[in-house]
């Protein structure tokens, strides 16, 4: 036959066909695999570009043929998902009938309902005495359909579910998403705001192998559940660390997308497909990519579909269109999708209106999303994605089944309410209906049976926040001796070393002790070597699952780049918000694995807490323990870098979160005593805290404790430096020098006495205070206690000169219990870059301005002239017209 022949071509790729066919049948899709990489290459080589095709068909991943046998009732587990339903639903609407507004979402767990409620009967695994069970992270928008199944568990009661949202209720209520804070025996982590449950379950299962390889945990086939939305996937973090779970080849995360194709406001992907944008990401960066798109109705026509028009049909379809078709009936589906082609038209021929109004998404059939599932959780060498397309606010009908405006459904009348109940076979009579009641069948009914049945069969009920008695615990604390930080309460001898060299060596040390060294957890995003912890690498190593497959450039030199399968080091790359999830994941150990690590994570303090504030928040809501050091900080401290790296606000960030310690140590015995403390506090009295501590990269002596500061240290101030005068400087970190500084030179120069004090952390001082005077206002006959703050000054009608290296609102926020006239110096205003003698003078925070502010206000107390003011002015060379920092 003529080669130019169009029959040739047909004939040549038919044969093709078929000995591909042939090949599979007899020899496995493994062989095929191979055969088409060996082909490529041979393209290749002959100059043949292949574009790669970056997404399968849109259609099912999983064939029908390949399907398992479903284990499970159907129509039970449908009246079970039903009733579930309509109990989540009437949480929201009776909760916002009693106070308008209060809010709730209905829409994202009815999308979801088969996707929650196959793994609850069929995958998601208790944790017990004889399993770790599974580590589950609920979208929290869905919360009303957790609750709702709860209450059929027996977990939740009644009165729970009518306290939805009114936590403050007499009887207790139940919180607006997952929060472990609010909820300590029920949820695991907290998955709001969205785009941070990606991120953590990412850095939580790659924790999981850390602690394995470093037998901290026996290996287990523990699987790490993520359920996010699709929309949810354009936050930054919901896609920032793919590419570490196919290298790491996290076989035990399987994230579920419920793509129901809608945000808030309108279509994800309205002229695009979401569900192939996804696909396309994900397998690139290693993942196993299961698509459920599909119910079971659409196999019958797949299977007619020899030409493949249906599939291309399916694929040329933007979202916005199916979003469409959700919401109309059988004609305009028959017209607009299959109309496109007689051949199409021909295939539903013998379909009724009804018939393809019921065409569902696969989403909704559970057998879909078993076989899913399954695949998943059998899967090894890769994380696993599942997109599985649903309808939003299904089962909603004319109240906001798959409408733009369902995400804010919060309520439904009477004839919306019948309606769902009906389509639902609620057993609930006309008349209550308008009441939307909670409804619960007895005891002895074969859905309650069998949905228990269910769970003993996993190990017990999910979600479900374990913590382990103390007893119990595989590694109960005991905090280290004061020996081991001995050398750090004596001081350094006239030698001058950065508090960052002294966490270093302090982290060494802590590395070492036989008791809790093991459990140590370095954390840092590739600024080892900024920080001096370049000796940690030799000591301890660096993780790595696979450990070192080449051989370092640096071999040879003493503190080589050394990974290894046990390393303690977690060196996350240049990733604040990954480092940040590892530290949830350690700092939750004692939670999750019954396991006390102590995690320190190590970073760029500007970086660290502009960049992950709301993970913070998320730890502090996740009960997390550790401690976040924020190195080189300080805006006039780090020279030279300037104004996107001088960080002059961290510490006021750390106001916000009620549970983060913050301090600001200047010496090293400061700094090993807040340490000690913190793991006493957290790890052997179990509070529920955690610690910033902010660490600089000046050079300077380190003088010994002097005696009886301890408690001052931790309680925010002490007096370091006395004298018999009315002026009081407080100074912190770095700047604490200059006080001492500008304490001579009143004395020397103006003959002007001063005490010094070492405010160690502005928000022990404020929050003290503020408890103190809550209690005074709530106890008015009783003897009014006194702030640690007053305490320490008395009324002394002195004046009071603090200086710090932060925005002035920090030292100001204490200012309302200083007996006394009270200034505060601080560095607000953008950074630059220079010398720090320099950066000092321009933001006014030197020796020179701490004198300066201390007689003035002297002179405004009447103490001095202002002539002695002035003149202090001319010896120092402050310069009257200089420019405001803050306004340049």
């Amino acid at each position: 036959m003529d080669k130019t022949n169009p029959k040739f071509a047909e004939l040549e790729t038919k044969d093709w066909l078929e000995s591909l066919d042939a090949v599979f049948r007899n020899e496995g899709p493994q062989r095929v695999q191979d055969l088409l990489k060996q082909l490529h290459i041979e393209a290749q080589k002959l100059g043949i570009k292949i574009q790669q095709p970056i997404n399968a068909p849109y259609i099912n991943t999983i064939p029908a043929e390949q399907q398992p046998p479903y284990p499970g009732k159907i129509e039970i587990e449908h009246r079970i998902k039903s009733v579930i339903r309509w109990n989540a639903m009437a949480m929201v609407v009776r909760a916002n009938r009693l106070s308008p507004g209060i809010g709730g979402h209905i829409s994202t767990y009815a999308s979801a309902a088969t996707l929650y409620e196959v793994g609850f009967n069929h995958f998601f695994r208790a944790k017990n005495e004889n399993q770790d069970g599974d580590i589950i992270y609920f979208q929290g928008h869905a919360s009303p359909g957790i609750y709702a199944r709860a209450f059929l568990e027996g977990r939740l009661s009644g009165f729970d579910l009518e306290n939805f949202r009114r936590e403050l209720s007499p009887e207790g209520g139940l919180s607006s998403y997952p929060h472990p804070r609010l909820m300590p025996d029920f949820w695991q982590f907290p998955t709001v705001s969205m785009g941070l449950s990606p991120i953590m379950a990412i850095y939580q299962a790659r924790f999981n192998r850390y602690l394995e390889d470093r037998d901290l945990k026996k290996p287990s086939d523990q699987k790490i559940w993520v359920f996010l939305g699709d929309g949810e996937m354009d936050e930054p973090e919901s896609l920032a660390a793919l590419g570490l779970a196919g290298r790491d080849k996290l076989d035990n995360l399987i994230f579920v997308v419920n793509c129901n194709l809608q945000r808030l406001d309108g279509p994800v992907r309205g002229n695009g497909k979401i569900i192939q944008e996804l696909e396309a990401l994900f397998a690139g960066a290693g993942w196993n990519v299961i698509k459920v798109i599909w119910a079971s109705e659409w196999d019958s026509l797949l299977d007619k579909d020899k030409d493949g028009l249906l599939v291309k049909r399916m694929e040329e379809v933007p979202d916005g269109q199916y979003q469409k078709y959700a919401v109309s009936g059988g004609d305009y589906i028959r017209k607009d999708f299959f109309g496109k082609d007689p051949r199409l038209l021909a295939m539903v021929k013998n379909y009724s209106d009804e018939q393809l109004e019921k065409l569902r998404r696969g989403g909704h059939d559970p057998v879909k999303v078993y076989a899913a599932y399954k695949a998943a959780v059998e899967h090894k060498g890769s994380p696993t994605i599942i997109l599985a397309q649903t309808i939003k606010g299904y089962g909603l009908g004319e109240a906001g089944e798959g409408k733009n405006i369902t995400h804010q459904q919060k309520k439904l009348n009477e004839q919306e309410l019948l309606e769902f109940r009906s389509r639902f076979g609620i057993p609930i009579p006309d008349g209550e209906v308008q009441e939307a009641p909670f409804y619960k069948p007895f005891e002895d009914r074969e859905e309650i049976k069998y949905l228990q049945q269910c769970r003993k069969k996993l190990g017990g009920y999910v979600p479900n926040r374990i913590v382990p008695a103390a007893e119990l615990s595989a590694e109960p604390i005991t905090t280290p001796s004061e020996d081991l930080f001995g050398e750090f309460y004596k001081g350094t001898e006239g030698r001058e070393v950065a508090t960052t060299m002294v966490f270093v060596r302090l982290l060494s040390k802590l590395l070492k002790d036989e008791k809790i060294g093991k459990l140590i957890v370095p954390i840092v995003p590739d600024e080892a070597r900024t920080f001096g912890m370049e000796s940690l690498f030799r000591q301890v190593g660096i993780y790595s699952p696979v450990g070192q497959l080449y051989e370092p450039v640096d071999k040879e030199s003493l503190l080589y780049y050394n990974e290894q399968k046990d390393g303690a080091i977690l060196e996350e790359g240049i990733t604040e918000a990954g480092s940040m999830s590892s530290f949830i994941a350690a700092g939750t150990a004692y939670a999750t694995h019954g396991i006390n690590t102590i995690p320190f994570y190590i970073f760029y303090s500007i970086f660290g807490c502009q960049r992950m504030t709301d993970l913070i928040w998320a730890a502090g809501d996740a009960k997390a323990k550790g401690f976040l050091i924020g190195g080189i900080s300080g805006r006039t401290t780090l020279a030279g870098e300037g104004l996107q790296h001088q960080d002059g606000h961290s510490h006021h960030f750390a106001f916000s979160v009620p549970n983060l310690k913050a301090y600001d140590p200047t010496f090293a015995y400061e700094l090993a005593t807040i340490v000690r403390d913190g793991i006493y506090r957290m790890y052997e009295k179990k509070e529920d805290i955690f610690y910033y501590i902010t660490m600089m990269n000046e050079f300077y002596n380190m003088p010994p404790m002097p005696e009886g500061v301890k408690e001052g240290i931790l309680k925010g101030m002490y007096r370091y430096k006395a004298s018999e005068g009315q002026v009081h400087l407080l100074g912190s970190g770095a700047i604490l020098n200059e006080a001492l500084k500008a304490q001579q030179i009143l004395e020397s120069d103006y003959n002007v006495a001063a005490d010094v004090w070492s405010v160690t952390s502005y928000k022990e001082l404020f929050v003290d205070a503020c408890q103190t005077e809550r209690w005074n206002l709530l106890h008015p006959g009783e003897e009014q206690k006194i702030p640690y703050i007053k305490q320490c000054f008395g009324e002394t009608g002195s004046v009071f000169v603090a200086a710090t290296d932060y925005l002035k609102a920090v030292p100001y926020s204490i200012a309302q219990w200083i007996p006394g006239r009270f200034v505060a110096l601080g560095t607000d205003g953008f950074g630059r870059s220079d010398s720090r003698a320099a950066l000092r003078d321009y933001f006014e925070v030197d020796a020179r301005f701490i004198t300066l502010a201390a007689l003035q206000c002297l002179a405004l107390e009447g103490k001095i002239s202002p002539d002695k003011v002035k003149k202090a002015m001319t010896d120092m060379d402050i310069d009257p017209e200089k420019v405001d920092p803050v306004l340049i």
